[in-house]
């Protein structure tokens, strides 16, 4: 097909998703291309993806490229639970409100969730469901689920996980880290990923790509093998294996190569922070009415309340998604291609659409 089915120049704010693949990934998978290699992960770029991995990530780490975050995420946290086991996140964790219930009904597992006003747990909120152990009528607490960056735009210091983990681990729960926007957090923490999860206790995680200009690419990463077990079957049956492995694990190199991954990750969070300072600029001065945030942006996202109708009108121009209509909060994703000309654009409708609501 040589004449695209859509315009090139539409651009919205609703997902990290919405982008296209990165030239450089797409350059990577042409040279990937030639030529045959053995197929299920016996593959030259697969090894070397494992000693990338273990570089970054330390000597006893093990990864597992799959096909989506959902699939990473059920498979990693099946790997450190028994059947009777039950899994502490928050309210608004991805494998609670976004998977349609597939960790729960593909694994067996039980979700305990508990609200947060940040998109965080701590070892007193997790407190509030670590209990019941022995008895037979409750799920066995067994594991622990944060997110990083979180759903709601937020990030986990290295001594807030710590202190999770921790708590966790005194009580003999694993540790998993959906970690679909991890390089993100990687760039707005400017540290490398092992101090936030193998040095704090993280114990396997998932490995986001596809939010960061790959295609259809996430991995399993496990830390701790003594905690996860049966990753090399559980891939398989849960229909994540690809055959053609070496395409996979191609563009996970290509993150870790030139510091692509980090530098994409850089810019969208620059551009929501650009976002952001407009925006905070008008409310200010008065020239964006009923425009109010309702969280840090320290990511690539900026959330915020305004009036439904004028909402209803920006996303006609520009497409974004509600994240609480009951509260009027929405969310604006940048992306590692987001423009600023895209900003600034985007804060130029936003205020024409306020300002006719005033």
């Amino acid at each position: 097909m040589s004449t695209p089915l859509h315009d090139p120049g539409w651009r919205g704010f609703a997902s990290d998703n919405y982008a296209g693949v990165h030239p450089e990934v797409l350059d990577a998978l042409a040279t990937a291309n030639g030529g045959h290699q053995v197929a299920y992960g016996e593959d030259a770029y697969t090894a070397r993806l494992q000693e990338v991995v273990r570089g970054q990530l330390g000597e006893r780490a093990e990864v597992f490229p799959v096909f989506n975050g959902t699939g990473a995420n059920v498979i990693g946290l099946t790997s450190v639970l028994p059947r009777w086991g039950a899994v502490v996140a928050t309210g608004s964790a991805h494998i609670h409100t976004d998977e349609a219930g597939a960790p729960e009904r593909v694994t067996g597992l039980k979700l305990l969730t508990v609200p947060t006003p940040d998109g965080k747990l701590t070892p007193e909120l997790v407190e509030r469901e670590a209990w019941g152990w022995g008895d037979e009528h409750r799920a066995q607490p067994l594991a622990v689920s944060i997110t990083q960056s979180t759903e709601l735009g937020t990030i986990y210091t290295p001594d807030e996980i710590r202190a999770v983990a921790d708590l966790a681990h005194g009580h003999g729960m694993a540790v998993h880290l959906d970690g679909a926007r991890i390089w993100n957090a990687a760039a707005a923490l400017d540290l490398p990923f092992a101090a936030f999860t193998t040095d704090v206790g993280v114990d396997v995680l998932t490995f986001g790509g596809t939010k960061n200009g790959l295609l259809g690419v996430e991995a399993v990463v496990v830390l701790e093998p003594s905690r996860a077990t049966g990753l090399v079957y559980l891939r398989k049956l849960t229909m994540q294996l690809t055959s053609k492995m070496r395409f996979a694990s191609a563009q996970l190199l290509t993150l870790f190569e030139d510091d692509l991954g980090r530098r994409s990750a850089t810019h969208a969070n620059a551009m929501a922070r650009r976002l952001r300072d407009a925006l905070e600029a008008g409310v200010a001065d008065g020239s964006l009415p009923g425009l109010a945030f309702t969280q840090p942006t320290q990511a690539n996202a900026v959330f915020a309340s305004l009036p439904p109708d004028a909402a209803d009108r920006i996303r006609a121009r520009v497409r974004f998604y509600d994240w609480d209509r009951t509260q009027s909060e929405v969310r604006w994703m940048c992306a590692w291609d987001t423009t600023e000309a895209d900003v600034d654009h985007f804060v130029a409708v936003i205020a024409e659409e306020l300002n006719r609501t005033a």
